[in-house]
């Protein structure tokens, strides 16, 4: 039997962009997928889309920065289908402008969205995820590797993430659950060109580019979903997209003044 037959993959995110790309993704692998996001009509539209295409898939509007939201998620997941074998935690935002000129308020919005709604919706699943022994996967970035400029409180949120990440997988990996950090670079979207037009006034102009201007080839959703998909299968702890780019980073962690030469270099 192929790897994800019936099993039910809950993911947030999932109206659009890597959210949308994994519910596709799963739901063709053979998972039974619950996808979750603010907008009920994108959401419903991805999940209709899943189903005529053989798939099953139930969209469910919720807010993860709101914990009622969460529970009614979880609750809606097992519920329908009675398990939940992956949480993906795709919600989230980047931002644009000067760190100096990023309020805390600022800040403590993008936080909320970044990585404390992880933490809602990996406390509220994790009960039915160690009952599967099954997989967590929370969506960062290459920002939270190396933090670049002109990105506003995003790289400080997707460091958060990385850090609470790595301790679930030291505390909760012996009992048998899998926990995996995705690090990409910028996702191909097509609204990338005027996504921080209202942010990026008094900018570089390649700052309202995606990735704030990172010389990277903008990376196809779907590549990115399998590749996940197979790092689930094989229990990998990270993976870092494209795969090219440890190396770079490897090199920042050594020597931070070379670090710092390299994102400038690559920004």
């Amino acid at each position: 039997m192929p790897y994800w037959t019936d099993k039910v993959a809950l993911i947030t995110g999932g109206s659009g962009g890597l959210g949308s790309a994994l519910g596709e993704a799963f739901a063709a692998a053979g998972a039974k997928v619950v996808l979750a996001a603010r907008n009920a009509e994108r959401l419903e539209t991805v999940a209709t889309g899943i189903r005529q295409s053989g798939g099953t898939a139930l969209a469910v509007a919720a807010d993860v920065t709101r914990q009622a939201d969460v529970d009614n998620l979880v609750r809606r997941t097992i519920d329908e289908f009675g398990r939940l074998d992956v949480l993906v935690n795709a919600a989230g935002r980047s931002a644009r402008g000067q760190v100096i000129d990023t309020t805390p308020e600022e800040f403590a919005e993008l936080l909320d969205l970044n990585f404390l709604a992880v933490v809602r919706c990996v406390r509220t699943a994790m009960p039915h995820l160690l009952k599967t022994h099954g997989h967590l996967v929370n969506i960062s970035s290459l920002a939270g590797k190396a933090a670049v400029r002109y990105v506003g409180a995003y790289p400080a949120t997707k460091f958060a993430l990385g850090a609470y990440t790595q301790q679930l997988r030291l505390e909760l990996s012996p009992g048998g659950l899998h926990v995996l950090l995705v690090s990409p670079g910028p996702i191909a979207r097509p609204d990338a060109k005027e996504r921080y037009a209202d942010q990026t006034a008094g900018l570089p102009e390649r700052a309202k580019k995606p990735g704030a201007g990172v010389k990277f080839r903008a990376i196809r959703p779907q590549d990115l979903s399998h590749a996940i998909l197979r790092a689930c299968e094989r229990g990998r702890p990270e993976l870092i997209y494209p795969t090219a780019v440890r190396f770079l980073l490897a090199l920042g962690a050594i020597s931070p003044r070379l670090g710092d030469w390299i994102v400038r270099r690559l920004t």
